[in-house]
């Protein structure tokens, strides 16, 4: 049976930041930190910002440059998960990358909301930086 991943920031009384981030996710801080120096380097114009979402009843970052949403991050107890959304333009350009097979075929295969699927990953460790990397370049090219 599958388990229902609990998110960590439930509360909107408490803003999260860096402290309480690396409190939760633990020895993925640097996994965090890799990927935001990554963003902050490569792509200009860009910032990340905290918010309450009153649906799903917990605070997401959502990382933008200028007005496009680059991806979403959701804290677990223990580690993050970083979500990308991509229109049907991304189907191809995913589709002949070199983004790990699983996740190639996993959004071949995901569910439409609307005109877009996402790609989500729960991080493991350093390992997904690469796969993150990947998904921000072709995120950021698209229009």
């Amino acid at each position: 049976m599958a388990t229902t991943e609990v998110f960590a920031l439930p509360d909107k009384n408490i803003i999260p930041d860096d402290n309480l981030i690396f409190s939760i996710i633990g020895d993925k801080k640097p996994v965090w930190q890799a990927i935001m120096t990554h963003v902050h380097e490569n792509y200009k114009e860009t910032n990340g910002e905290w918010r309450f979402y009153n649906d799903g009843k917990q605070w997401l970052f959502k990382m933008q440059q200028k007005k496009k949403t680059i991806f979403w991050i959701a804290i677990l107890q223990g580690t993050f998960r970083i979500t990308f959304y991509f229109g049907r333009k991304a189907e191809p350009v995913i589709e002949a990358s070199d983004l790990p097979k699983q996740i190639r075929d996993d959004f071949k295969t995901s569910k439409l909301y609307g005109a877009i699927k996402a790609i989500s990953l729960k991080i493991a460790g350093m390992e997904d930086v690469d796969t993150v990397k990947k998904l921000i370049a072709i995120k950021s090219k698209l229009k």
